[in-house]
């Protein structure tokens, strides 16, 4: 198949499956990956590195829209206070899960990791519109679980980055490599702070006066692709470093001005986000998650697990009521976006196969139809055992 026709029938089917979805009120990334396995069922599996280059692209753009768009570094200080214990408890408890569910299974030790790995962010944007329509979003717990799910996505990160340089090295590390590999996270941690404390205000200040049509916009896409570059020069994974960029740019007025994030939003979830998640549903393989049978199962039941049990006990341990707890658990359930792309590198470094990476994507697919269910049981349950003068106070 031609690559522009093939660039064609991926993104029509991703909106087209997309749509479907959000009409049945679900988010579009579930529609997307459906979208992909109908075409790999319809057309053979397009093997093009143009293709393969698109994909590559919307991971980036992906991570890096995640930072640039939805974290304020300045705000986190405040909001993390309350939501860092139960952060902390919801990603031991799913990573222990995930890496404990590959080894009883017989998979390799950088095979469990990257299980592990992929066990434990969190897509709060899922839970996000539930929280909306129940008018639960400004409570405390609706405002933790939003804290929480950024400082998933950061703790994820830093485990994703550490896994693919053990990886990279094809090896379980010594103290000293561990040492080596914290040492080029930090230093290009500590270059793009500098970047986006001094540099990037100043450039942007100067872009601002340029005459050039579309400057800012074309200077922050290629903020994205210097550093993911820069992420690769210092011996980590692209993705992680456009994750950082976006970061470090979130906090430039200049390069937030809301046209600006309208464009970067339109050519990110416009075209090479979709054609990402296309491609993952490209790479499921139905028979072999039929062939999975019980593993796939128990990846469902112990990812989603993972999250409710540590969630809910990080919240009791800081204070929330038990229905508070559960409420936070649920909410912290859905995957969507980093785990995809964990699974996506570790499927092309070779470290897992095709059934890991065709059990978590089913996972993440049950979770994002079921956690809304869920989440709305427990607001109820709540509701339906509150008294007027603690509704009173719930806020």
């Amino acid at each position: 198949m031609h690559v522009l026709l093939a660039l064609l029938l991926i993104i029509f089917l991703a909106k087209i499956f997309g749509e479907l979805v959000e009409r049945a009120g679900f988010p579009s990334i579930l529609g997307e990956i459906i979208a992909g396995i109908v075409f790999g069922l319809l057309f053979l599996h397009p093997e093009s590195d143009a293709l393969l280059f698109f994909s590559e692209l919307g991971a980036i753009f992906l991570l890096f829209t995640a930072g640039y768009k939805e974290i304020n570094l300045r705000e986190l200080k405040t909001v993390s206070k309350v939501a860092v214990v139960p952060t902390i408890c919801d990603v031991v408890v799913a990573y222990s899960f995930g890496f404990l569910l590959g080894r009883v299974f017989g998979f390799g030790f950088m095979e469990s990791l990257f299980m592990g790995v992929a066990f434990s962010p969190t897509s709060i944007g899922v839970s996000v519109r539930t929280l909306i329509d129940l008018e639960y979003l400004s409570t405390k717990v609706g405002s933790t679980m939003l804290a929480s799910a950024i400082l998933d996505d950061l703790i994820g990160i830093f485990m994703f980055s550490v896994v693919v340089s053990i990886a990279a090295d094809q090896q379980i590390p010594s103290y000293i490599q561990l040492l080596w590999i914290a040492a080029r996270m930090l230093c290009f941690i500590a270059v793009m702070i500098l970047l986006g404390w001094k540099i990037f205000p100043a450039l942007f200040e100067y872009v601002y006066r340029m005459r050039v049509k579309e400057s800012i916009f074309a200077f922050v896409v290629m903020i994205a692709l210097f550093s993911a570059y820069l992420a690769e020069a210092f011996g980590l994974h692209s993705v992680i470093g456009a994750f950082i960029g976006g970061a470090c740019l979130s906090s430039v007025p200049v390069a937030k001005i809301e046209d600006v994030q309208s464009k970067v939003s339109g050519i990110a979830y416009g075209i090479f986000v979709p054609i990402f998640f296309v491609f993952i549903g490209l790479s499921v393989d139905p028979a072999v998650i039929q062939a999975a049978g019980l593993f796939a199962l128990l990846v469902i039941v112990m990812a989603l697990s993972g999250k409710l049990i540590g969630g809910f006990v990080g919240s009791r341990i800081v204070g929330f009521d038990f229905y508070d707890s559960l409420i936070f658990g649920v909410g912290v359930m859905p995957r969507a976006g980093v785990e995809l792309v964990v699974i996506s590198v570790g499927r092309s470094m070779g470290i897992i196969g095709d059934e890991i990476f065709s059990a978590i994507v089913l996972m993440v697919a049950v979770s994002v139809i079921i956690s809304p269910v869920l989440l709305k049981f427990a607001i109820k349950l709540k509701e339906a055992h509150i008294t007027p003068e603690s509704k009173a106070q719930q806020t």
